[in-house]
């Protein structure tokens, strides 16, 4: 990789762009909307019939709270409004991820440069291994 200032340049460039794209976000809601068609279970039912869709549509926002999938109905009138919500979110993981990603790389530049400037060979990080007790 090389660590000339037309790479830093370019990397930080792209950080400012990422950052502007996460800026201009509008309102997020964080899951995914999932069309549910459902059989009641009743014998004489529409549903109950062979090849018969079911039930619904309804539709439903997972998402995952504190460990666990929360599931919510939505209501027509807001289908919409929470499919482009929870677009936006999407978009807001993807540019995070991809600022995270370019500013790792920022560091790795700047730190090797620290190190060729200050004569140290470039050395991994060592883990602090601190001594545990085994459970019993």
């Amino acid at each position: 990789m090389p660590t000339d200032s037309g790479t830093v340049q370019r990397l930080q460039t792209k950080t400012r762009e990422l950052k502007t794209g996460i800026a201009g976000l509008g309102d997020m809601f964080p899951g995914s909307l999932v069309e549910r068609f459902r059989k009641c279970g009743k014998p004489n039912c529409h549903c109950a019939k062979k090849g018969a869709p079911g039930h619904g549509p309804t539709w439903v926002l997972t998402r995952e709270v504190r460990g666990r999938t929360i599931t919510k109905t939505i209501p027509d009138s807001a289908v919409e409004q929470i499919r482009s919500e929870a677009e936006q979110y999407k978009r807001f993981r993807e540019l995070s991820r991809d600022l995270i990603e370019t500013s790792a790389e920022l560091g790795d530049i700047r730190l090797k440069q620290a190190a060729s400037e200050s004569g140290k060979k470039d050395e991994p990080l060592k883990k602090n291994r601190a001594r545990r007790k085994p459970r019993r």
